[in-house]
């Protein structure tokens, strides 16, 4: 393809969760001219899988329900009207002679790109389902691997199963409608957050080390659950009318991989400023590793900045090292006559 038949834009970002969102935003604010590609159907990442949950944790946000807060950094996002690009998960990257990345998804489709961001957060997910034989049988009841409503948990015993921050923020959230919580872990200790682990044990009945052994029902329909202690075997079974199982996701990153980039256990390594091993090549987000790397939603915002000026810099040298305030930044001005005027009608 000649040089003139690419539509070629300065920053291509890759993946579309809140590092991803928010770096659209922020690349807009430095006037470059941004793609955003989600493998998935919709914006929000790894956040559509806890829509239900409410988020404290966000700077000057909050408490919000996490569809809210994908709703509001989707609106953002689209602030700069960036090319938005749903349904194309990318297969291949190749740097052409003149140095522009030609990205190839599985597909065919070509994106032709000065500059990438990868923010693939915890890639294509995948639940940890329930290695027990009739499991299956009752996801469409009451086994759950994913909450889209709390109310059906009103005044109902629910068991969840998991030692993480999902387990330990959904027994918070359900403990304040259900009749009783039973949070079974198969270690004694539990790797969420201290505060909220405080919280679920002053109000949840806690039953650990246990680990989910054999599911009992009728039909399609769970009714109790056998549970076997993890060191001595004993094997208890206790009635529940709803089933929260959070054991974790499979992450899988497809082929982005395979090209080249220095990684570690969890994610792409990154210095401090954001950029891979691969010139022109940038990270933000749960997808990527550094020295002092926050895995928070808030993090990722930061990250999303870092990486956004050091792509910046990397086409422009002479640019400054970060984008004006918003309060003085020029690419407001528009916008902000444009509220006011809305305000004063």
């Amino acid at each position: 393809m000649e040089a003139n038949e690419r539509d070629i834009y300065d920053v291509t970002i890759i993946g579309g969760g809140p590092a991803g969102m928010y770096a659209a935003f922020y690349s807009g604010m430095r006037a470059m001219r941004t793609k955003l590609i989600e493998a998935k159907e919709e914006l929000g990442g790894f956040m559509r899988t806890y829509p239900e949950k409410m988020i404290w944790d966000v700077g000057a946000v909050g408490p919000v329900r996490c569809e809210k807060m994908i709703e509001i950094l989707e609106e953002q996002a689209r602030t700069f009207d960036p090319t938005i690009v749903l349904g194309q998960e990318m297969a291949h990257v190749n740097r052409q002679e003149d140095g522009i990345f030609e990205l190839t998804s599985k597909t065919g489709e070509r994106h032709y790109t000065r500059t990438i961001l990868l923010c693939a957060g915890r890639g294509m997910t995948q639940v940890q389902k329930l290695d027990i034989e009739g499991a299956n049988r009752y996801e469409l009841t009451n086994l759950h691997y994913t909450i889209t409503s709390l109310a059906r948990f009103k005044d109902k015993r629910v068991l969840i199963s998991g030692g993480g921050d999902s387990a330990v923020d959904w027994a918070n959230e359900i403990a304040k409608l259900a009749k009783q919580v039973i949070v079974v872990h198969r270690r004694n200790e539990f790797s969420a957050h201290e505060q909220p682990v405080e919280q679920m044990k002053a109000t949840a009945t806690i039953m650990t080390p246990y680990r989910i052994f054999r599911l009992h029902g009728a039909g399609d329909q769970l009714e109790s659950i056998t549970l076997e202690h993890a060191e001595t075997g004993e094997l208890v079974r206790i009635e529940a009318d709803e089933v929260v199982v959070n054991h974790g996701f499979d992450r899988d990153f497809g082929a982005l991989l395979n090209w080249g980039l220095a990684k570690e256990d969890y994610g792409l390594t990154v210095d401090q400023r954001m950029r891979t091993n691969i010139s022109g090549i940038f990270g933000a987000g749960d997808f990527i590793t550094y020295g002092s790397k926050v895995r928070l939603i808030a993090g990722a915002f930061n990250d999303a900045v870092l990486a956004v000026n050091s792509a910046k810099l990397y086409l422009d040298p002479a640019a400054s090292d970060m984008a004006g305030v918003s309060s003085h930044n020029e690419r407001f001005n528009e916008k902000n006559k444009k509220i006011t005027q809305e305000q004063m009608k």
